[in-house]
């Protein structure tokens, strides 16, 4: 019952976390492409405070929008903020969080093979993780460092470099993508907590009370300018960690931090370029780069070809007889021939002998299919049917993973594709919490082909 809450659970959050994931998202591109169309106004609107200006069609109707520099002539009756889509997504996602990987952690979060956490212990190091890494960002941010772009960015860059190796030692794999888009997730709703809304109650403040910003509110201003910035080019990267967990043939890889790393870079450009055409600036090396990087990530990820093949020996072949005992058969022939006891005798050896070729030909023949079906089945029952079965034994698990179930040969004929993806890029099991081991994994990947 607790796993089928869970699910439940599992289902409502991941809804909303999309939905306020596309606000934010949204709200985040609309503002920086806002930010970087606006040209310079005519002079009458320069002189009420406005910095720049941009008109626009949409919806059947033209709007005219408007930047002041600092504070406009007179506060507005209604002033819309834009945070809740932030707190709101960063929120939803942690509850995700807590429900699959630490509800869950001896199944998603812990991989025993890398680290034998508990799951006290997994989930402890996780938050450890995550808010250290937030901590060292903010103080990052806040130091001299953060005022030079250059220096912050390539900082930045080899600090999520060293997390992307780390969390790989530390987590399963599927969790240590996860780790970096929380990370990334954090880092971006600390921006708009700390630094953007801050500057921007200081700002409303100060037209509040009839006074003109000084260089303090100018200071935070362009710090949460910064840090919308910083937003923007985090943006495809988290984007593509929240859908990680579909695709295992990227974070099951044996350089699976190599490949975040790879995707940050390529994702990052490319938003580069569309920050830079928003500018007026048409820089196509800014889409061709991330391409080439796409080719070669794709060349250097490609799998090992699959050669179909039983994935053992039979293991109770019959063992041919090397005695010169008669058969039941011959014996009873022999019996019956008592009239000639060297014809019986001769008849006797011959037919021995035969009935040794014929054993020796009768093990040679035992198809391997039957023991393989039998070996590999054992394999099966222990490593994948304790969650694909129609009622699972694996805690955590109130139904089998995606409606699948595996149990009988027929079953993995059924599935024969998906258990090959599965098996060999190491998404399946899960976490690897039944232990299948790579000799395990190999025959049965060659199994599955087979069939």
């Amino acid at each position: 019952m607790g796993a089928y809450l869970l699910e439940w659970l599992s289902l409502f959050f991941r809804w909303f976390h999309v939905i306020a994931g596309v606000a934010w998202i949204g709200a985040s591109f609309y503002f920086v492409w806002l930010d970087l169309s606006l040209r310079k106004p005519p002079q009458w609107k320069a002189d009420k405070g406005i910095s720049g200006d941009l008109w626009a069609v949409h919806g059947g109707g033209f709007y005219e929008i408007a930047k002041y520099k600092l504070e406009p002539e007179e506060m507005p009756k209604t002033l819309h903020w834009f945070k809740w889509e932030a707190y709101t997504t960063w929120l939803t996602g942690a509850a995700m969080m807590s429900i699959v990987y630490y509800a869950n952690a001896t199944a998603y979060l812990i991989d025993p093979s890398k680290v034998p956490f508990t799951s006290i212990g997994a989930i402890a190091t996780s938050l450890l993780f995550l808010f250290g890494s937030y901590f060292i960002y903010e103080v990052i941010v806040r130091s001299h460092l953060g005022k030079n772009a250059f220096i912050f960015s390539t900082l930045i860059f080899i600090l999520l470099v060293i997390a992307s190796w780390g969390s790989y030692q530390l987590f399963s794999d599927r969790a240590s993508f996860i780790h970096i888009g929380a990370i990334l997730g954090t880092v971006m709703v600390g921006n708009v907590f700390f630094g953007i809304m801050p500057a921007q109650r200081a700002l409303v403040d100060c037209v509040r009370r009839g006074e003109k910003p000084g260089k303090e509110v100018a200071e935070l201003a362009l710090q949460a300018k910064n840090r919308s910035l910083m937003n923007n080019y985090f943006t495809l990267p988290l984007i593509f960690t929240m859908i990680s967990n579909h695709y295992p043939m990227m974070y099951a890889h044996e350089k699976g931090w190599l490949v975040l790393v790879f995707v940050g870079v390529i994702t990052a450009t490319a938003r580069h370029y569309f920050n830079q055409k928003h500018l007026g600036h048409k820089k196509p090396r800014y889409l061709v780069i991330p391409a080439i990087l796409t080719v070669l990530l794709i060349i250097w990820m490609r799998p090992e070809p699959i050669e179909p093949a039983p994935a053992m020996p039979a293991t109770a072949a019959i063992t041919p007889t090397t005695t010169n005992s008669t058969p039941t058969a011959t014996s009873a022939t022999t019996n019956t021939n008592t009239d000639n006891v060297n014809n019986a005798n001769n008849s006797s050896n011959s037919n021995a002998t035969n009935s040794v070729n014929n054993d020796t030909a009768t093990a040679e023949a035992v198809p391997v299919s039957a023991s393989a079906d039998d070996a590999m089945m054992d394999v099966v029952h222990t490593r994948c049917s304790t969650c694909h079965a129609v009622q699972p034994t694996q805690q955590g698990f109130a139904a089998p993973p995606a409606g699948i179930i595996l149990q009988t040969p027929e079953d993995l004929k059924i599935h024969k594709a998906k258990i090959v993806t599965a098996v060999q890029t190491g998404y399946m099991p899960l976490g690897n919490i039944t232990q299948l081991t790579d000799t395990e994994r190999q025959q049965l990947v060659a199994y599955a082909s087979s069939l």
